[in-house]
């Protein structure tokens, strides 16, 4: 095991409910014969993240029911309607009193993201103040891994839909690209039509 792995906890964001899905919480979508939440959490292992947290919000109950994720931590954030925002602090919360030193965050609804590209973002980490995106012909997206320094930076912008989004623009010329459009595809699993992505 590296350093970089024993120091980086991988957080996946499972809680959203589908809405436009027909309220089909995304945890719970099929691929590959199993729950997303469960491939998606195989993904970071894969990728070298030994400790992952998992933030559940719609069906909670369902997906701790459903999905072999044993060995994760279950965080419930009971405002997860609230969106994304709602569920990074609850992940990053989540997190303190670990000794991690940074954070991977993935999104349940990406499986084109696989484990090469979590690793790639993964091996660009140094330190507890690093900020590190994929990238994908250039343009930022996910994963991304936050160092410690900026947590509560990220938690306090964290509002709504938007995650990390306001934080990480303001400090754009920080961020490390890790360009993985050769290994992986970054389409969300948002609508019906794009439910073709499972398998």
């Amino acid at each position: 095991m590296t350093q970089n792995e024993q120091q980086v906890a991988g957080l996946l964001l499972a809680a959203g409910g589908g809405r436009r899905l027909g309220g089909r919480p995304k945890a719970l979508l099929e691929h590959r014969g199993r729950p997303l939440v469960e491939h998606a959490v195989g993904v970071l292992r894969t990728a070298g993240c030994t400790r992952v947290h998992v933030v559940l919000g719609a069906a909670a109950t369902a997906v701790r029911e459903r999905a072999r994720l044993d060995g994760c931590v279950l965080v419930d954030n009971p405002e997860w309607a609230d969106g994304m925002g709602s569920s990074l602090r609850a992940g990053l919360d989540s997190l303190s009193g670990t000794g991690a030193r940074a954070v991977l965050v993935s999104l349940v609804d990406q499986p084109g993201i696989g484990p090469e590209a979590v690793a790639r973002v993964l091996a660009a980490h140094k330190d507890e103040t690093s900020l590190v995106s994929a990238a994908y012909d250039g343009v930022r997206g996910h994963p991304v891994l936050f160092g410690a320094a900026h947590w509560t930076g990220i938690a306090a912008t964290a509002t709504g839909d938007q995650g990390a989004r306001a934080y990480l623009k303001e400090h754009a010329a920080a961020i490390a690209l890790v360009e993985c459009g050769d290994v992986a595809h970054p389409y969300d699993i948002d609508t019906i039509a794009d439910l073709k992505h499972l398998e």
